[in-house]
């Protein structure tokens, strides 16, 4: 298994890697048990301790161990992001539209208001606009059948 996908293997895994990029690479053990309890929406005293026993048992090791991050006295820094982990990040949250699919769809938009104004240059650059979000598209399910 490579290492980008024992990360996308695991949401809680991936929220690590979200927490520490959103705080500039490094964090508490606590503060990011809270995160990750918020993102799976229960908050109460034995989730966090579900939470923090799984990160400190099992995926802090496995992460360690991938040379993805350090931790140290309860403080956990970002060593290295591994290829493909932030593109998948960006393109598959849980019920959020993806960007290509937004791209598609002003694109179309585009064309069509183009072409019904009779505006053939603008009717050609949505179609480059929309043949780019195609190709990010085909991308997105390359990666993620290749991780996956």
């Amino acid at each position: 298994m490579t290492t980008s996908a024992m990360i996308l293997g695991n949401d809680r895994r991936m929220f690590v890697i979200e927490y520490l990029q959103k705080c500039n690479g490094k964090a508490d053990l606590r503060d990011l048990v809270e995160y990750i309890a918020k993102k799976e929406g229960n908050t109460d005293r034995r989730h966090r301790k579900s939470v923090y026993v799984s990160l400190v048992q099992t995926h802090i090791p496995k992460m360690e161990r991938e040379g993805i991050i350090e931790f140290k006295h309860g403080t956990i820094k970002l060593i290295q992001v591994p290829e493909n982990v932030d593109v998948y990040m960006e393109i598959v949250n849980k019920n959020d539209v993806r960007w290509a699919t937004v791209y598609s769809m002003l694109a179309l938009g585009s064309a069509a208001m183009s072409y019904y104004v009779q505006s053939w240059e603008g009717f050609v650059i949505s179609t480059v606009f929309l043949s780019m979000s195609v190709i990010q598209r085909l991308k997105e399910k390359r990666i993620i059948k290749r991780t996956g």
